[in-house]
């Protein structure tokens, strides 16, 4: 039930795969959201400091299974260079005789970043050759990818089995014990605040949940899928009545625990999705027959932050409007400011969840900022991570128990 940490390790002079998540926003040929990139250095600065030949490998959005040069990780491999200042060698194939060869000629030190893990159709297919050419660039395996941790892929599940010195790396440690934490909470109020697009996503974090938290606050359009259900007029909200049964099992079981479901109560409404878009803010059932729920309005704000501010912990995924435009920015940054604020414990993740508390200029006022969103869902549902269960080679719920 044990796997290595990266202290463990006799390094110096082998070459050491280590599977990274540099899974971040390119535009025009630069990297525009580094947090992924920065979260990696640790272990990438202790490995290289122990004389390590370091083989870096990624995937970068999903090119699926070829060649698409908007996906190429090079942007990220200058960035990398000026964040470790030091030359990134860069692979142009993420197998092959060309990354063969740059990985054997590597010296003590020195770091080869791969080409996007997902440009070869064997990486998301768990491809056992793939697997094998990715396997025979190194000596040593170390899976610092939390945010694929989730992923049946070659590089986070396949490769793994064939390596005898194996380790997670310092940021899945950290992520691991974070989320843990919150699991094993005893000091209430416990605090769930759960945002986003679709429900299908978060109905299982929140049924796993509920026997352990105290509130859980719902915003972004799945909010809107729970009002439906209760009989409230959400205009043309996005809704999925799919989900309805599922949500009203969720609305029972928390009367059921005790656990107070709190659903926004105003809204910031408007026809469109535009910056230019003539916006209202409307209480429950006010909606115009074309209007759509863009943001949660201010008493809903008023509403989320008392019980914030009374929380000793909490976890937030999932943006409570659609922040990247303007007129509904305000809702999930309010959320953000107040859990800044909180003497809570305080884990956020996901890819929108990070974006929101470095708009706010907050992330480095809360405990814990995840990089993965899938997979810390994954984990606080109670299911296994096939990265982590690789490294361990058994499947465990507890920390604990895997480091």
């Amino acid at each position: 039930m044990n796997f290595n940490t990266i202290d463990k390790l006799d390094v110096a002079g082998r070459r050491v795969f280590v599977r990274v998540d540099f899974n971040v926003p390119i535009k025009d040929g630069e990297v525009t959201e580094p947090t992924r990139i920065e979260a990696a250095l640790p272990t990438l600065l202790a490995l290289r400091e122990r004389g390590a030949r370091l083989i870096v490998a990624s995937h970068l959005g999903r090119p699926k299974g070829k060649r698409d040069e908007k996906y190429s990780l090079e942007p990220v491999g200058v960035l990398l260079s000026e964040l470790l200042e030091q030359e990134v060698i860069f692979a142009c194939d993420p197998v092959g005789d060309g990354p063969r060869k740059l990985a054997q000629d590597l010296r003590d030190g020195q770091l080869l970043l791969l080409e996007n893990l997902r440009f070869d159709p064997g990486e998301e297919k768990n491809d056992e050759a793939f697997a094998r050419s990715l396997a025979q660039l190194a000596d040593v395996y170390v899976n610092d990818a939390f945010g694929a941790a989730h992923r049946k892929h070659a590089s986070v599940y396949g490769m793994v089995g064939q390596f005898e010195s194996k380790a997670a790396g310092l940021l899945m440690q950290k992520e691991l014990t974070a989320l843990q934490h919150f699991l094993e909470a005893k000091e209430k109020p416990i605090v769930a605040i759960l945002g986003g697009a679709k429900v299908a996503d978060k109905i299982p974090v929140i049924d796993h949940l509920l026997p352990k938290v105290t509130h859980v606050l719902i915003g972004g359009a799945m909010a809107y899928t729970f009002l439906a259900k209760q009989g409230v007029d959400v205009g043309a909200s996005l809704i999925e009545e799919e989900s309805f049964d599922a949500v009203a099992r969720i609305i029972d079981k928390a009367r059921l625990l005790g656990v107070q479901l709190l659903l926004p109560e105003d809204h910031a409404v408007a026809r469109e999705l535009s910056p230019e878009a003539k916006v209202r803010v409307v209480a429950n059932g006010q909606f115009a027959a074309d209007e759509k729920g863009f943001d949660i309005g201010p008493r809903t704000r008023d509403l989320f932050a008392e019980v914030i501010a009374r929380a000793k912990n909490i976890f937030w995924n999932g943006p409570l409007g659609v922040f990247e435009v303007a007129p509904f920015a305000a809702g999930t940054l309010a959320v953000a400011r107040r859990v800044a604020e909180s003497s809570a414990f305080s884990v956020v993740g996901g890819g929108d969840s990070i974006a929101a508390v470095n708009q706010a200029g907050v992330a480095h006022r809360l405990s814990h900022v995840s990089t993965g969103g899938g997979a810390s869902l994954e984990f606080l549902s109670g299911l296994s991570l096939p990265g982590v269960e690789a490294l361990s080679g058994a499947t465990a719920r507890s920390v604990d128990q895997l480091i």
